[in-house]
C-alpha cells in the first residue's frame, strides 16, 4: 500500500463522525457576493460595490427588510477578497482593515441582530483563487477556531493552489476542525470541482460524511449559456449525482444569477425551476438594492421555494429529451406530491408540447396541477389524458402535482396544496392564495 493509499485510509478512519451537527436538513438559502461583485476591492472609485463591510450590511438589510428572510433566505456569505494580504502576529487570518474596519466579529453581530447568519470564504491552498492568504494544512485548526470566535455560521472552502493529496487530507481535516469548535458551522466543500466532479475520482459517500454541500462543477457566469451548461452536466451525470444528495448533503450547481444582466425573464424562471428540481442551494448573487420586480417575483415565489425545500430532500431527474428540443424534469415531493418542469431548448417561438402523465411514468389515477408561475390550476387530469403546454423559447412550464384522493373529493387543489404547503414551508410563510 503506497503512502497516498495510507493517507486515504487514515483519513476515512479518523473522520467517520467528523460532521455531526445536524445542519442543512433542507438546502440552504441566502445571498453570496461572488458572481455579481467578484473581487472588486476598489472602494475609492466604487464604494457602493466593492467587497467591504458596507456591501454586506446593505445586503443584510435587504434580506431582513424586503421579505427575503421570512421566505428562508438567511445566509449572507462573503466570498474571496475579504482578507488582508498578511496574517496577523498570531498567524490568524484578518480582514483588510480599510474595507472591514469593524472586523468580521462586529459584522457577524450586525447580521445576527437581523435574524440572519454569516458565511465566509477560505481556500485550502497556498493562496485563495484571487491570491489572498490560503489555509494550508498547518493552518486549518487555527482558521477554524478563528471563524468560530468571530461568530461565523457557514464556511465555503475552496481549493485553488492545492493538489489532490493535500485536498484528500485538508477537506476532511477542516470538517473535523469545525466540529471541534463546538459552534454549528455549515461546511461547503469545493473539492469535487477540482477532481472532475464524478466517481471514481470523487467519493460521494465520504463527502456526505464530512461536508453539508459541495460544488461539483465550474463556476456559473452571467449568461444563459452558462446556466444551460450546468443543467446539461448535472442531467447527463444524474445517475452518479442524484443518489449523493439528501438532507444534510447537497449537490451545489452554484449561485442564482437572477436579477443580473445575462438572463431574460424566461431564462430566469428556467434557472429557478431547475434549481428547485435539483434540490439545489438557493444562494442568490445579485444586487438586492436594485432588483427588478420581475426578478423579485421569481426569487420570492413561495411555491418554488416550497418545492426546493421539500423535507424529503430527494433530488429530481431529467426524464426525457425530445427531438423537438423539449426536456422534461421530475422531482418527488412529500405527501405523494411531485413537481414537473417542461424546459424548451428552442430559440424560435413558443412550442406546443403534447404529452400525458402516463407517458411520464405516473401511476393511473386522477391528478390536479398547480402552474407555479401563472398560479393557474389544471383539474380533472387523468394519467392518460393528453394535455398540451405552451413553452417559450429557453423558458419553462412548471407544475406542482397532487393526486386526487377519492375519500376527500371535496378538497380542491387549493385545499390540498394548503395542507401540503404548511408542512413543506420550513419557515413561517403564509399559505399560497
Amino acid at each position: 500500500m503506497g503512502p497516498f493509499a495510507v493517507t486515504q485510509l487514515l483519513t476515512l478512519i479518523s473522520l467517520t463522525v467528523a460532521l455531526d451537527n445536524g445542519l442543512l436538513k433542507i438546502p440552504p438559502m441566502g445571498w453570496m457576493a461572488w458572481e455579481r461583485f467578484r473581487c472588486d476591492v476598489d472602494c475609492q472609485d466604487d464604494p457602493e460595490n466593492c467587497i467591504s463591510e458596507g456591501l454586506f450590511r446593505d445586503m443584510a438589510d435587504r434580506l431582513a427588510e424586503d421579505g427575503w428572510r421570512e421566505l428562508g433566505y438567511e445566509y449572507i456569505i462573503i466570498d474571496d477578497c475579504w482578507m488582508s494580504r498578511l496574517r496577523d502576529e498570531q498567524e490568524k487570518l484578518q480582514p483588510e482593515p480599510s474595507r472591514f474596519p469593524g472586523g468580521i466579529a462586529k459584522l457577524a453581530r450586525y447580521i445576527h441582530d437581523r435574524g440572519l447568519k454569516l458565511g465566509i470564504y477560505a481556500d485550502m491552498g497556498t493562496h485563495t483563487c484571487m491570491g489572498f492568504p490560503g489555509t494550508t494544512l498547518d493552518k486549518i485548526e487555527i482558521d477554524a477556531q478563528t471563524f468560530a470566535s468571530w461568530g461565523v455560521d457557514y464556511l465555503k472552502f475552496d481549493g485553488c493552489y492545492s493538489n489532490p493529496v493535500e485536498q484528500m487530507q485538508g477537506y476532511p481535516l477542516m470538517s473535523k476542525a469545525l466540529n471541534a469548535t463546538g459552534r454549528p458551522i455549515v461546511y461547503s466543500c469545493s473539492w469535487p470541482a477540482y477532481l472532475g466532479g464524478l466517481p471514481p475520482n470523487v467519493n460521494y459517500s465520504l463527502l456526505g460524511d464530512i461536508c453539508h454541500l459541495w460544488r461539483n462543477y465550474y463556476d456559473i457566469q452571467d449568461s444563459w449559456d452558462s446556466v444551460q451548461g450546468i443543467i446539461e452536466w448535472f442531467s447527463d451525470n444524474q445517475d452518479d449525482l442524484q443518489p449523493a444528495a439528501g438532507p444534510g448533503r447537497w449537490n451545489d450547481p452554484d449561485m442564482l444569477i437572477i436579477g443580473n444582466f445575462g438572463l431574460s425573464v424566461d431564462q430566469a424562471r428556467s434557472q429557478m425551476a431547475l434549481w428547485a428540481i435539483m434540490a439545489a442551494p438557493l444562494i442568490m448573487s445579485n444586487d438586492l438594492r436594485n432588483l427588478a420586480n420581475s426578478a423579485r417575483a421569481i426569487l420570492q415565489n413561495k411555491m418554488i421555494i416550497a418545492i426546493n425545500q421539500d423535507p424529503m430532500g430527494i433530488q429530481g431527474r431529467r426524464l426525457l429529451q425530445e427531438k423537438s428540443q423539449i426536456e422534461v424534469y421530475w422531482r418527488p415531493l412529500s405527501h405523494s406530491a411531485s413537481a414537473l418542469v417542461f424546459l424548451s431548448r428552442r430559440t424560435d417561438m413558443p412550442y406546443l408540447y403534447h404529452t400525458s402523465l402516463a407517458k411520464l411514468n405516473y401511476d393511473a389515477g386522477s391528478y390536479e396541477a398547480y402552474e407555479v408561475f401563472t398560479s393557474s390550476t389544471v383539474t380533472g387530469l387523468n394519467a392518460t389524458t393528453v394535455f398540451t403546454v405552451s413553452i417559450n423559447p429557453s423558458g419553462v412550464v412548471m407544475w406542482y402535482l397532487i393526486p386526487q384522493q377519492k375519500p376527500r373529493q371535496s378538497d380542491t387543489l387549493y385545499d390540498q396544496h394548503k395542507k401540503a404547503s404548511q408542512f413543506m414551508f420550513h419557515k413561517e410563510m403564509s399559505p399560497l392564495v
